[in-house]
């Protein structure tokens, strides 16, 4: 189960806020440590995640309903902070076995938000893997809240939200997901990308 407490830190030690400042000077001066670490990489890209859906639901909202209820935002940024941290280890088989590979939970919740944002009026909040994720073949079940764009069918951007979350995850993990579990919290100003 994911811990709803808010991190401190990275696993690797440098703070969020200190990513957000790096970010926030254009990531100059370069920072080699910062730049060449998955976690940070990881931490940066849902940090311009995060900003950029907040510029579009300000302008999209400010023309078409009033603002958006600050704890929605606040939940979105608050789920992104705390799946920060690399969380439990996946493994990959290799036919040597000698070598020794995993895949970071971090890193398929990075994945998952990736499907979420290929679809247009789409945004995740909460990601979750339920189940022993560790334990190769063990089955798991993924679970999901989102929010999408007003006007849009909930039953079939759940459903296609669901299947591409199943895709993606058989292309690149070895997790047995049994189901995906999609839960639309809330829904927010829509504008189709083609009217922008």
């Amino acid at each position: 189960m994911s811990d709803d407490r808010v991190p401190d830190k990275l696993d690797c030690g440098r703070s969020v806020e200190e990513l957000s400042a790096y970010l926030e000077a254009g990531r100059q001066p370069y920072d080699r440590d910062i730049e060449t670490c998955p976690d940070c990489l990881n931490a940066i890209e849902s940090l311009q995640r995060v900003g950029q859906l907040s510029r579009d639901l300000v302008a999209e909202d400010a023309a078409l309903l009033p603002a958006p209820p600050q704890s929605w935002f606040e939940g979105i940024f608050s789920a992104i902070h705390s799946e920060l941290r690399a969380g439990r280890s996946i493994p990959i088989t290799h036919p040597d076995p000698r070598v020794s590979i995993t895949l970071a939970e971090g890193a398929v919740r990075s994945l998952l938000r990736s499907v979420g944002d290929s679809l247009d009026g789409v945004f995740i909040g909460r990601t979750e893997i339920v189940g022993d994720a560790e334990i190769p073949g063990a089955p798991v079940q993924v679970v999901l809240t989102a929010t999408i764009g007003w006007g849009q069918s909930i039953p079939d951007v759940s459903e296609t939200l669901r299947v591409k979350v199943f895709e993606a995850l058989e292309r690149h993990t070895e997790l047995n997901v049994t189901a995906v579990d999609v839960i639309v919290e809330d829904i927010h100003g829509y504008t189709p990308k083609d009217e922008r």
